[in-house]
């Protein structure tokens, strides 16, 4: 009995292993004595001739004799026979998750790009008789078309050809491939195309198809075709430009009897009825139409997809979620993210039992969350952020604190009108990988027992009410890599105690909180960060050394932070790393060093408003934005602008404004093309502008204003993208250029104010149908203003944007894109705008001596919120309807000639807060209303005008002296020494200012003479103010 026991166990084992052999081909227990095929070695060698291999990845592939192919990096060979069976040659792509961030996701990708394969696929491939897996994918081959001969090896099970870098016709002979069981040929939108999918009917194998991304707007017969294929069982056709109908008689012959996924997203079939064949698919497990613009409710007969286990409807116009949805126990993932979904989320959604993930982000729902979702106990994520939700946080996690506590990996729902505080309860939910909370209005203190969540990796909590002090507890959160807590009301004290175990800290966002840093001078903290954003905390005054510790520090912004001090140059030597460096808005002194501040990557550095002094620094050619404005930076530009010319510039953004820069603009602007936005204001340039200043072709924003520049209007003809132009107080000569209303047609703001340009407003000028500030006060302009101004179309309207003028945009976690301001004299004040700037509406003529009649042309302005007509010789009367004007709340014609009487239509203007009609010939009453009976009597004086706010009402006439001779009192001896002295003075004072008080217009002019003296003088006594504060500064340093 034992011996056949004994047999019984060996038959059996006997058996197992020739079955073994039967499934698994490569299965031996020899491989050591097996080596690789010659020819299988020599078709690889050449193979690798013409292959781009940038890191070096097939090292291993040598041509030394001794060296066995089968060993190389990628070849996977036949146990037995040594074969070359499998190459595995893919680069393996970083992936998006929430769990990185955009700048690690973007270094990681550059490494992936230097690691990629490229060049030529050689035919030598074919000599791999017995090659059954083939992946190529994620490489870059440059667009180059995907070999035909790939169709003879006909071996082939696996080919894997995605992202690739392949481009055209994909070629017909693939379909010689008739083993073949898996073809991947997904890629980036329409790089690939095909004229129709015929030869699909010669894979009758295949299992697995993937060309998404590939151009099929020509194969009417996709569907005719996939259809089929009899094992198909995956059918991925993402961003293909599939739309239209289809026939009917091919709805009635679909039968994808295996097929159990089905990805047809991003594509534009809009009705869902296009894709009723879809519903008849019982088999379905996966379903995605992501991204088709369907509209409406979701169709009913989706319900017939019993098997369902993921279906993704997201990025849709789905207007409900119907109740019949709630049904589909057997679902796992369901996303209807980016919808336009409204009304409330339904309690039925406790039905839901077996879902692992629900995506109902970025809506409009509104209400509570159902307190049937904390039944869901398999749940891993609950995606719920950008809705209406409104509740209290507290209520909404004790819901969630029974059985979903447990399991709860991610809970989105930042951007909704959640409040109330945070409790303990939070502390339950151990297994937290993500919580995101941010952009909420949520109050109170963090709670201790956030350091209970052991397993979290980011916390975002930024933008709420949150107050108190931050808990000690959050150094136990050894896991966490990426916080987000800025723009909240935080306060206190913030020690070591907080980072103690947070060694996988990465990104640290808390700007705009009160918080305190105290640490010791010599701490080195636990973690290597990549983002560090601590505006507005209290780091100074000493500069925290502790930053040049951080070795992978790549986004750095510590504004505002009460910093005092020098910067040690092992902070400059850390530059090259740096991809956003902010540093403004505090009192950071000493030079900048002239090394070269080197910045690999196109860079952000902001270090405005400090105590900087000395020369401008070199500056890498890769800093796309650069602020040094407001420091004590004194000197010429040219080592600064002229440094390496035979390099091209990356900068965008320059602002060198509000320093002591001097001496004349040098001629070496022609490797800055890249320029968007030009700050040169408020320095003490002089001379011209240089002519290469005009080959800054992509410029958009340019800012000279308050220098001493002269000559003739800057050469700007090339720079035809200008929507800013701000050359005011210089002594800029000559007319105002013609070609500005030709050339610049994009203009918003043009601003030549306090220069001495001179001759007529040119009727050119009208064509800026964009320009909504126009600024040629306190020049030497003639003549009448054009009557075509009511071609400034934006000055016709209100503005229906409240976005700031963006300059340009750049993508990082901590900051905003830089917007445009203008200095602008509105309401008597001089103000800077800059985020309420796209409001503005302006015109100042003012201190020219333009003369005519104010057109009536100009009341079709109504969003001008702001004419200043003053100190010219204009007559004629005020515009009659300039009621209509309904926007204004500035109006200066002061010192002018008007006549007639003020139009009553002005009592509408229910915005107008700064009137002044003062010294014209104006005459009559002054029309009632509440609005102009607010100013004072200052506004109207000087003309014939009564009523109020006038002392005269207008009610009793004029008093006339007595004329009546009352005699003589007697006979008293005249004193003639008076009386000389009398007759000198009245002859004197008629010789002198007789002209000037019968002639008007001269004495307008002799007042506008003593206006520009007073002006020059004022800011003569303005420069000398800030010559010596800076020399007060430069003395303090010592």
């Amino acid at each position: 009995m034992v011996m056949e026991g004994s047999l019984r166990v060996i038959a059996v084992t006997i058996t197992l292993f020739l079955w073994l052999l039967t499934i698994h081909p490569n299965f031996s227990t020899s491989e050591s004595e097996v080596r690789c095929i010659e020819s299988d070695r020599h078709a690889l060698l050449k193979f690798k001739q013409d292959l781009k291999d940038p890191s070096n990845r097939l090292a291993s592939w040598t041509a030394a004799p001794e060296e066995d192919c089968c060993d190389w990096a990628g070849v996977l060979c036949h146990n037995r026979t040594g074969h070359v069976l499998e190459l595995h040659l893919r680069t393996f792509r970083p992936l998006y998750d929430d769990l990185r961030t955009d700048l690690q996701w973007h270094t990681q990708y550059k490494v992936y790009q230097r690691s990629r394969f490229g060049g030529k696929i050689n035919p030598s491939l074919l000599d791999l008789k017995h090659l059954i897996y083939l992946d190529l994918s994620c490489n870059n081959f440059h667009g180059a078309q995907i070999p035909k001969f790939l169709g003879s090896m006909g071996s082939l099970r696996y080919l894997n050809l995605s992202f690739a870098g392949f481009g055209g016709l994909i070629p017909h002979q693939l379909g010689n491939l008739s083993n073949l069981q898996y073809l991947n040929l997904e890629g980036y939108y329409n790089n690939l195309h095909v004229m129709n999918l015929h030869w699909l009917s010669g894979l009758p194998s295949l299992q697995h198809l993937d060309m998404s991304g590939v151009n099929l707007s020509k194969a009417s017969d996709w569907l005719q075709m996939t259809n089929k294929l009899p094992s198909l069982i995956e059918l991925r056709l993402s961003f293909c430009d599939l739309s239209g109908s289809i026939p009917l008689l091919i709805l009635g012959s679909i039968n994808f009897s295996s097929l159990t996924t089905l990805d047809l997203s991003s594509n534009r079939f809009e009705n869902t009825s296009i894709l009723f064949w879809v519903f008849g698919l019982h088999n379905l497990v996966s379903l995605d139409l992501s991204s088709n613009w369907f509209q409406g409710p979701i169709t009913v007969h989706l319900q017939n997809l019993t098997s369902l286990r993921h279906l993704d409807l997201s990025e849709n116009i789905f207007s409900t979620i119907p109740n019949w949805l709630y049904s589909f126990s057997h679902l796992e993932f369901l996303s209807l993210h980016l919808n336009y979904l409204q009304g409330t989320i339904s309690s039925a959604i406790g039905n839901l039992t077996s879902a692992i993930s629900i995506d109902l982000s970025e809506n409009e729902l509104e209400g509570k969350v159902p307190r049937s979702l904390g039944n869901l106990c398999k749940l891993r994520k609950i995606g719920l952020f950008s809705n209406k939700l409104s509740q209290e946080i507290s209520e909404l996690l004790e819901s969630l604190s029974r059985c979903v506590s447990n399991g709860l990996e991610i809970l989105g729902l930042s951007s909704n009108k959640l409040s109330g505080h945070l409790t303990d309860e939070l502390g339950q939910f151990k297994n937290l990988v993500i919580l995101s909370l941010g952009h909420n209005s949520i109050s109170g203190p963090i709670p201790w027992s956030i350091g209970n969540l052991s397993s979290l990796r980011l916390l975002n909590l930024e933008t709420n009410q949150i107050n108190r002090t931050l808990p000690q507890s959050f150094g136990q959160l050894s896991k966490l890599e990426y916080l987000y807590i800025g723009l909240n009301k935080l306060e206190g004290v913030v020690s070591e105690l907080h980072f103690a175990n947070l060694m996988r800290l990465t990104t640290l966002v808390a700007s705009r909180n009160q918080l305190k840093l105290e640490v010791g001078n010599n701490w080195i903290p636990p973690f290597q960060l990549n983002s560090l954003i601590l505006e507005s905390w209290n780091l100074g005054p000493r500069f925290p050394l502790w930053i040049c510790s951080q070795k992978h520090l790549q986004n750095l912004d510590i504004s505002n932070t009460r910093v005092s001090d020098a910067i040690p140059l092992s902070f400059w030597n850390l530059s090259s790393q740096f991809i956003y460096l902010n540093i403004s808005h505090n009192q950071i002194y000493g030079e900048i060093p002239q090394i070269p501040l080197i910045f690999s990557t196109p860079s952000i550095l902001d270090m405005g408003s400090n105590h900087f002094k000395g020369p401008l620094p070199c500056i890498s050619s890769n800093l796309s934005y650069l602020d040094i404005s407001n420091n004590l930076l004194s000197g010429s530009i040219f080592h600064f602008l002229c440094y390496k010319m035979n390099e091209s510039k990356n900068m965008k953004f320059l602002n060198l404004g509000k320093k002591i820069l001097s001496g004349k603009i040098s001629n070496c602007w022609m490797k800055w093309q890249s320029l968007l936005a030009l700050n040169l204001g408020n320095n003490n340039f002089s001379g011209a502008i240089p002519a290469s200043i005009g080959s800054l072709i992509n410029l958009r924003s340019l800012h000279l204003y308050n220098n001493r520049f002269s000559g003739k209007f800057p050469l700007l003809k090339n720079c035809r993208d200008l929507f800013t132009i701000d050359i005011g107080e210089n002594e800029f000569v000559g007319s105002i250029p013609l070609w500005i209303g030709h050339r610049l047609s994009r203009l918003k703001i043009l601003s030549l104010r306090s220069n001495n340009f001179l001759g007529q407003i040119p009727k050119e000028l009208c064509t800026l149908t964009s320009l909504q500030i126009l600024d040629l006060s306190h020049n030497k302009l003639l003549g009448s203003i054009p009557k075509c101004v009511n071609n400034f179309n934006t000055m016709a309207r209100n503005s229906n944007s409240n976005d700031p003028i963006f300059l340009f945009g750049w993508s990082t976690k901590s900051s905003s894109m830089p917007f445009e301001s203008a200095l602008l004299v509105i309401k008597g004040k001089v103000l800077e705008y800059s985020t309420i700037l796209q409001l503005v509406k302006s015109i100042d003529l003012s201190k020219n001596n333009l003369s005519g009649e104010i057109p009536t042309e100009v009341i079709s302005l109504q969003g001008l919120q702001s004419l200043n007509l003053s100190f010219n010789i204009l007559k004629g009367r005020i515009p009659e309807n300039i009621g209509v004007m309904g926007a204004l709340e500035s109006i200066d014609f002061s010192v002018n000639q008007l006549s007639g009487q003020v139009p009553q239509s002005m009592s509408s203007l229910t915005f107008l807060s700064h009137l002044n009609l003062s010294n014209n010939n104006l005459i009559g009453k002054i029309p009632s209303s509440t609005q102009l009976q607010s100013f004072s009597a200052s506004s109207f004086s000087g003309n014939k005008l009564c009523g109020p706010p006038l002392i005269d009402d207008c009610s009793i006439d004029d008093v006339k002296p007595n004329t009546k001779n009352k005699g003589s009192s007697g006979g008293r001896e005249v004193d003639w020494f008076y009386v000389s002295l009398t007759l000198g003075f009245v002859v004197g004072f008629w010789v002198v200012w007789g002209p000037l008080l019968m002639n008007k217009q001269w004495r307008i002019m002799y007042f506008q003479f003593l206006d520009r003296m007073g002006y020059k003088l004022g800011m003569f006594w303005h420069k000398l103010d800030s010559f010596y504060l800076n020399v007060v500064r430069f003395l303090s340093c010592y």
